[in-house]
């Protein structure tokens, strides 16, 4: 599976990424960026460069780009900088990760693939997804198909086979499966890499699931009731049993938090490259705080 890239999600909400969790992107600064810093350059200095019909034309085209665009500069300029901001954290982040995987756990619908492909993309690895290696392994189209057809418990001893293969190799980013921080043997895998939580409040969690749907959701598509009410009556089940299990990884990225931050009031309206910024940051300072330990150990 290829990583997809990040930059083409910035100006968009996170909530929005995914269908079932599972989409890419393209990562490149959009071409109209260099026209436009050309059409804003002084008027005055063109004038000695071109005759005056031609400056005439200049300066019509220039009207007419102000005219339609008015707002665009504004949402465009935020997007570069988490770019640009996204770039300079993975490159101070790179020399201290060693090549170690980084594991994204979460529950169902937090942004796992998304964001893991962002991450992928800016750091040079490679990303997987857990649920779609176990999906290819067994020959069925979907988590929730197993479920029906095998078993969860089948489900979950092709689970742990997946993540013990990818914790033996190097340079990954892997989205892993809600329930895959329920097994102890599944956290011995992932913690030959680095573990990220990523933490969204049910809620919101419960609004996305919704809007796309709970077919390719096995533990909620039987629920009873409307697709909401249902999707957070069970999250708020699965977020009690797997709560403790989730703070087990080495860094978590509270969506609350980042919002607060960013003065919004709701997490929907992050992108999910803000996201995975605080991802990096959030992982740097585990490294950062685990090298300084091992150091006073040593010494």
């Amino acid at each position: 599976m290829e990583a997809a890239s990040a930059m083409s999600y910035q100006s968009c909400s996170w909530m929005g990424f995914e269908r079932g969790g599972k989409t890419g992107g393209c990562s490149r600064i959009p071409h109209g960026f260099a026209v436009n810093c050309r059409r804003r350059r002084s008027p005055n200095l063109q004038v000695s460069q071109l005759g005056t019909a031609s400056y005439r034309a200049q300066s019509s085209q220039l009207k007419i780009s102000c005219c339609c665009n008015k707002k665009e500069p504004e949402r465009f300029l935020t997007g570069v900088d988490e770019a640009l901001i996204l770039k300079k954290r993975s490159e101070v982040v790179i020399p201290y990760l060693n090549e170690r995987c980084i594991f994204l756990v979460g529950m169902m619908g937090s942004g796992k693939t998304t964001v893991g492909k962002i991450l992928s993309e800016v750091l040079g690895y490679s990303f997987f997804d857990s649920d779609k290696l176990v999906e290819k392994a067994v020959g069925m189209y979907s988590v929730a198909q197993i479920f029906k057809e095998r078993s969860e418990a089948f489900f979950r001893d092709k689970e742990s086979k997946a993540l013990r293969d990818l914790s033996l190799m190097r340079r990954l980013v892997v989205a892993t499966g809600g329930g895959a921080v329920i097994r102890p043997i599944n956290w011995r895998y992932m913690k030959q890499g680095i573990t990220v939580w990523l933490d969204v409040p049910l809620e919101a969690l419960a609004r996305r699931i919704a809007a796309v749907g709970t077919e390719s959701r096995p533990l909620l598509h039987n629920e009873p009731g409307d697709p909401y009410t249902k999707a957070l009556i069970r999250l708020s089940t699965l977020s009690k049993e797997r709560g403790d299990a989730y703070a087990n990884a080495d860094a978590r990225v509270c969506l609350q938090h980042i919002a607060s931050k960013q003065g919004h009031g709701d997490v929907s309206a992050l992108t999910p490259t803000a996201i995975a910024i605080e991802a990096l940051v959030k992982i740097e300072s585990f490294i950062t705080k685990d090298t300084a330990v091992e150091r006073l150990t040593f010494f």
